[in-house]
């Protein structure tokens, strides 16, 4: 068992990186499997672009290149770069629920809500996958 956090351990960073695409994956599975009601063509289609959006937010960390120097590999990301602060944090989630928000009433959501609903869910998971790699980093 020690070897096996041993091993976790040693490739952290290389696992942090990973599930910053599985998850949004996932998300994207989840989301098409949730709503299999469509035609095919039509899952497929937001399939690719929820996991596009989501995958555009990883653009996020292009404030690491504020930090000197701009990769230390047990610097917690969290509340130390400038976009992942808690203002930001704040707005990233508002971003997600977004369509709730605004369509509390109605069941159709404009495309332009739905890309922000999307958006809004890769900046929170990546938020939280680096939320979580601090905590793996302290031991905790």
């Amino acid at each position: 068992m020690d070897a096996l956090i041993s091993l976790l351990n040693d490739n952290r960073a290389i696992i942090h990186l990973v599930l910053h695409v599985l998850l949004p994956l996932l998300v994207a599975v989840v989301y098409v499997m949730w709503a299999a009601g469509r035609g095919k063509h039509e899952l497929k289609r937001h399939f690719v672009w929820a996991f596009a959006l989501m995958m555009v937010t990883m653009a996020v960390d292009i404030d690491h290149l504020l930090a000197v120097p701009i990769y230390a590999p047990n610097r917690c990301s969290i509340l130390f770069h400038p976009l992942h602060t808690v203002w930001p944090m704040v707005v990233y989630g508002l971003m997600l629920l977004w369509p709730l928000l605004l369509h509390i009433s109605s069941r159709t959501i404009q495309k332009r809500d739905a890309v922000i609903a999307w958006l809004g869910a890769g900046l929170v998971i990546h938020m939280a996958l680096d939320a979580l790699d601090c905590l793996w980093m302290k031991g905790c």
